[in-house]
């Protein structure tokens, strides 16, 4: 398992729908790409300039919803994955 460093998040994408709401199958080259999906690891923190480190907001497990085209793609135990800056993360979904 990769385990990031800093302010980066691991995060399992959520996967694209493979149908629309009217019933249309979609092939691959047409699907969104996902913008959520589920914390899997966490770095320790951002380190402040007077050497502080300010804990990462998010834990493993939580669903989080990301910028479009933030982070970056890695494969991981044969599963696509996504490095993220914390920043890029706009919200946690309940």
């Amino acid at each position: 398992m990769l385990k990031p460093v800093g302010d980066k998040v691991l995060v399992r994408p959520s996967e694209a729908d493979d149908i629309t709401a009217g019933g249309i199958v979609l092939p691959d080259t047409a699907r969104k790409k996902p913008q959520k999906g589920e914390v899997i690891a966490v770095g320790s923190g951002r380190v402040l300039k007077n050497g502080r480190r300010v804990p990462i907001s998010v834990e493993v497990g939580d669903t989080v919803v990301y910028s479009k085209y933030a982070g970056t793609k890695i494969t991981g135990d044969d599963e696509e994955l996504m490095i993220l800056d914390e920043d890029s993360i706009l919200g946690i979904q309940d």
